[in-house]
Order: C-alpha cells, then sequence, then structure tokens
C-alpha cells in the first residue's frame, strides 16, 4: 500500500502541473477569486458523477462526524485560505513561479506530521526527500535568474513570491487534516467533502468582498476563462485533490507531500510544448535530480 500511495502522489503532481496552466489564463481574465469558486463548483459535480458510478452514492452521507471535521478544515484551509495567496500569485509572479514555491511544502508537512502525528519518516525517505527539494530549488534558482522583474514590478514580485510562500504553508496544514479526516473512507467522497467546505467558504468571501456580481454572473459570459477553469477543475480539484487524498491514506504525510511537490518539474514538459517558453538547461539538470530522488521512494 505505501507503494499505492506513493503513485498517487505522482499523480497528484502530474495533474496539478496541467491545472494551473488553464488556471492562470483565466485568472488573468476574471480574477483569482471567481476562478477559486467556479472550480470546485465545477469539482462538486465531477465528484458526484464519480460517486454515484462507483459508490452508488452521490452524495457522502454515511462519513462519520469525525470525518466531517477534519475534511471540512481541510477544504477550508487548502481552497480557501491556502488558494487565495496561490492563485494571487499567479496574478503577481506567474504560474510557473508560484508553483515552485511548493518545493518547501514538503518541509512544512513532514514538520507538522511529526509534531501532530507523530510520524518519522525513514532515513531512506529523508534522503529522497533531500534529493527531491534539491532538483526543485535547483529549478527554482534557474527561473529566479532568467525572470528578474523590471524596477516598477520588483514590490508587486516580492509581494507574489509571499503569497506563494503563504500558499505552501497551509497547503501542508490543509493535508494534515486532510490525512486525518480520510483515514478508512472513500477517496472520492472526501474529496467532496472538502469540495463543500470549499464552496461555502469562498461564497461567504465573495458576498463579504462585494465580488458577488463579478463572480455569479459575469464570470460565466467570460467563455473561454470559463472554459478554462473548467479544464484546470478536470485535472486540480476533482482528480488532483483526490490523487492526493488517496496518497496521504496510504503512505506517510512528508513522502505523499514530497512526491507531490515534483509539480515545478513536471510543468517542463507542458511549459515547452503548450506555452512555447523556454527551458534552460539548469531546469532540466534540477528535473532529473528531482526525479532521481522520486525514484527513491519506489526503489528503497
Amino acid at each position: 500500500m505505501e507503494k499505492l500511495g506513493a503513485l498517487a502522489a505522482f499523480a497528484t503532481a502530474l495533474c496539478w502541473s496541467i491545472s494551473p496552466i488553464f488556471f492562470e489564463s483565466a485568472s488573468r481574465k476574471v480574477g483569482a477569486l471567481a476562478v477559486n469558486f467556479w472550480k470546485v463548483i465545477f469539482a462538486f459535480f465531477l465528484l458526484s458523477l464519480a460517486g454515484l458510478i462507483t459508490r452508488g452514492m452521490p452524495f457522502p452521507l454515511d462519513a462519520p462526524l469525525g470525518t466531517w471535521f477534519y475534511l471540512l478544515v481541510s477544504g477550508l484551509i487548502g481552497f480557501v485560505i491556502s488558494d487565495f495567496f496561490l492563485f494571487n500569485a499567479y496574478i503577481l509572479v506567474g504560474s510557473r513561479v508560484a508553483v515552485v514555491f511548493q518545493a518547501l511544502t514538503p518541509l512544512f508537512t513532514a514538520t507538522f506530521a511529526l509534531i501532530f502525528l507523530g510520524e518519522r519518516m525513514l532515513p531512506s525517505r529523508l534522503l529522497g526527500m533531500l534529493v527531491v527539494v534539491t532538483g526543485i530549488l535547483i529549478v527554482v534558482s534557474s527561473r529566479r535568474r532568467t525572470t528578474v522583474p523590471e524596477q516598477g514590478k520588483r514590490q508587486e514580485s516580492t509581494k507574489g513570491y509571499v503569497y506563494s510562500l503563504l500558499a505552501s504553508l497551509f497547503q501542508a496544514a490543509g493535508l494534515i487534516f486532510s490525512k486525518i479526516g480520510v483515514k478508512n473512507y472513500d477517496v472520492i467522497s472526501g474529496s467532496q467533502i472538502r469540495i463543500v467546505a470549499a464552496i461555502v467558504g469562498l461564497a461567504a468571501q465573495t458576498l463579504i468582498l462585494g465580488q458577488h456580481r463579478a463572480v455569479f454572473v459575469q464570470t460565466p459570459k467570460e467563455r473561454l476563462a470559463f472554459r478554462n477553469i473548467a479544464a484546470g477543475a478536470v485535472f486540480g480539484p476533482f482528480l488532483g485533490v483526490s490523487f492526493s487524498l488517496l496518497a496521504v491514506r496510504y503512505t506517510q504525510a512528508g513522502t505523499a507531500s514530497t512526491l507531490m511537490a515534483l509539480t515545478p518539474v513536471l510543468i517542463i514538459p507542458p511549459t515547452i510544448f503548450i506555452l512555447k517558453q523556454k527551458v534552460t538547461a539548469s531546469e532540466f539538470i534540477g528535473a532529473a535530480v528531482a526525479v532521481g530522488g522520486a525514484a527513491l521512494f519506489f526503489l528503497l
């Protein structure tokens, strides 16, 4: 089951390397809050359909009270708080720069898991984490050197880096709550509970900020942005989040988070072939190191 959890974590990273491409484009058009809200609406219906097919139950009415509590908290932290910072970081510094800060998420997650769950990673797993994080940081440093902001945009970029860091921190916290909540429960229905929290939290945030007309009425009229949100929702809160719950259910939180953090590496091919951006030799080297570190989780 450890290998299944590791494979699910890798699948999560793969999905999360695709979704930012769609979400960045949509965020620049309709704003981060609108993208956040509608992506979870799309995900809710996709998860309902999946639950109906796999369990004959479109809504998780059989979930214990404790499961509801921990997954609702996880949903609020992950989808509302973490994604608020992440999607605004997409706007400020771009998806490729924003996602590289996920390299810090395994460190936060392993620390939280040790403190709150008593999980101690094996030396081989710690070695794998070190190699993966090293590879990702090579990608980060290479990207930073090639994207020095203009003088007039430095303050905006600094804010984007801070937002990216906070997104990583809250993502780690949400992962710990997910691991507790999804224990011995279906991952698709568990994802749906997290989505419920996200819908309520984001709707409340929209109303508080007075953005209800822009989010609820205007965004669906932006057809291209709306299609991008729908596409991103398939890979992000539907497949990606479901795989992430499967990962934390069957393997240690630190292990799962490390493999999920491969997103900055896995986003390189879409960047080349879809966005037509150049990738440096350092980024390729960093990617190779990170993938080598990931292999240690499966071989050792």
